[in-house]
């Protein structure tokens, strides 16, 4: 896995996750990456640091995150921060977020590019139902969300079974 700051077209700069550098060029060239704060596609690298450690006996100068108002409700639209999280939540958020994809994919099935095929059958009753993850083209997930399957995009790549280390 190789990580990236990358920075939408509003300037928001967050990090993502990628099987390699080849996969990164790819979801670029297919307009599969987003800024997650804003939605931007206009997404691309941005200047990074790199990872140094601070010395043992120094302490955080970020002020702790802020909790959610007690009116807030699952349904309710998300309004933007007055201020932006710092970097280590942001970061924090990510790592936790990548915690409970890997969670929800311990009973999941890669079936790579079959994902499309797959997920068709299973949504007109050729195929038991059964949890599965793979990869389509965005061509193939515009059609079957038209169609009514019940799919979602991953917030990380998944590196296939065959390709890990």
């Amino acid at each position: 896995m190789i990580v990236f700051d990358l920075k939408c077209g509003q300037g928001h700069v967050f990090e993502a996750w990628f099987g390699s550098s080849a996969a990164y060029e790819e979801q670029k060239a297919g307009g599969m990456l987003a800024c997650p704060m804003c939605g931007d596609g206009d997404v691309g690298k941005a200047l990074m640091a790199p990872n140094v450690g601070t010395k043992g006996n120094r302490r955080s100068e970020s002020p702790a995150p802020k909790p959610l108002p007690a009116s807030a409700t699952p349904d309710a639209k998300p309004s933007p921060p007055a201020e932006a999280p710092s970097p280590e939540a942001v970061k924090a958020a990510l790592a936790a977020l990548a915690q409970m994809q890997a969670k929800a994919l311990q009973n999941s099935q890669w079936v790579g590019k079959s994902f499309a095929t797959r997920a068709r059958a299973m949504h007109e009753g050729e195929e038991d139902h059964a949890p599965i993850h793979g990869q389509a083209t965005p061509e193939e997930t515009r059609e079957m969300i038209e169609d009514g399957l019940a799919v979602a995009p991953l917030p990380f790549p998944v590196v296939p079974p065959e390709a890990r280390n």
